[in-house]
């Protein structure tokens, strides 16, 4: 093999130039209306916060633990409602839209009871551990004229948020390859109910990443996926710590890693390459990113705003709202989530049977 063999060309100009301007900042509602929260656990505080800086108006808190419901409505709007019963919020005609942050076993029924008491739903996510439940939700959303949306706040982190603006707008051309990567230490979950779940990475926390795999690959169908799970001789959490993903398209690749046990280092990357440029974005955690876009044009560097936590739970309700007023489907639809849980059931199947799966196929969550 001569030298010329080795050499790797690149026709990428190096001349800096203006970051696109992309709407990558969350919607604005234009008359937000009261909001009634069911469930009111330890995730609540972030949803919560978002909404009080967006302006949008939390009317009425429902959990179990009367004074779990008391706390939050007392750091949030004294004003509001308390409620230990669901079914009572739902009777409130002054709240129109409900978040239901509930655990996802025994949220079915209580986003049922929401759409036949006529209010728009925002689900926390996973939405469900059932395709044909999901799609009877969603059917039934329909049948009443209502919104049903899911919380995949990572669609309105800055950075995902930005890329996949810039890919729905042609900036990058036609998507041939994703590739994302996380590598942090997930070991709290140890001493937590996360502990006892049996795909810790691959269900709970990779459905953002799956998530955004289908908002960077819109148009190209998965046919197969690929997974597997492993320990790391060092880890003391029951549930596997290393996880990776391989999503074959029919003119696309894909791939997802997970190192749950990196104690130091910790780095996130994301890359998405398309037929007129590239998208990188990398940084130590999720919050803090540096994105570079790659075109013919040049090098771009967008300085973006915001964080994900922050940005990404006021985009789920906002982008809920605006629906509302717009009488249009929300762009987190309950419905068109459940093309991310599919490819999430069918890598939870991959890694239990060691053999690939086809998106679609694997209807119930494994347990």
């Amino acid at each position: 093999m001569g030298d010329a063999d080795l050499t790797v060309s690149s026709q990428q100009p190096d001349t800096e130039i203006e970051a696109p301007a992309l709407p990558y900042r969350p919607p604005v509602p234009s008359n937000p209306p009261p909001i009634g929260l069911i469930g009111c656990g330890a995730i609540t505080p972030y949803h919560l916060d978002a909404y009080r800086d967006a302006g949008f108006v939390v009317a009425g808190f429902c959990d179990i633990d009367e004074a779990t419901a008391k706390a939050r409505r007392d750091a949030y709007n004294p004003k509001g409602a308390v409620y230990t019963d669901y079914q009572a919020l739902l009777a409130d005609p002054a709240i129109a839209v409900v978040d239901i942050a509930t655990h996802v076993e025994i949220r079915s029924p209580i986003i049922e009871a929401a759409l036949n008491a006529g209010k728009h739903v925002l689900s926390q996510k996973p939405f469900t551990l059932d395709l044909a439940e999901g799609e009877r939700l969603a059917d039934l959303a329909d049948a009443r004229g209502l919104k049903l949306a899911v919380n995949q706040n990572g669609r309105w982190a800055p950075h995902f948020s930005y890329m996949r603006n810039a890919i729905a707008s042609g900036l990058i051309g036609d998507v041939q390859a994703a590739h994302l990567a996380v590598h942090w230490d997930h070991s709290w979950t140890e001493s937590t109910v996360f502990n006892e779940m049996p795909h810790l990475i691959l269900y709970d926390f990779a459905i953002h990443w799956f998530d955004m795999l289908h908002c960077f690959l819109r148009g190209h169908r998965p046919v197969r996926v690929y997974a597997s799970t492993a320990r790391t001789a060092a880890q003391t959490n029951k549930p596997p710590m290393l996880a990776q993903v391989a999503v074959e398209y029919e003119d696309a690749q894909a791939t997802i890693v997970f190192d749950a046990l990196t104690r130091y280092g910790a780095l996130d990357t994301t890359y998405v390459t398309g037929t007129s440029g590239a998208l990188h974005s990398s940084g130590a955690d999720i919050s803090h990113q540096t994105l570079t876009v790659y075109t013919a044009e040049g090098i771009a560097r967008p300085r973006l705003e915001g964080e994900w936590f922050k940005q990404g739970f006021i985009g789920t309700m906002a982008e809920l709202l605006c629906a509302i007023d717009a009488d249009r489907a929300p762009f987190n639809s309950a419905r068109e989530n459940l093309e991310s849980l599919s490819l999430c059931f069918a890598a939870l199947a991959s890694a239990e049977t060691r053999a690939p799966q086809i998106p679609g196929t694997i209807r119930r969550m494994p347990r």
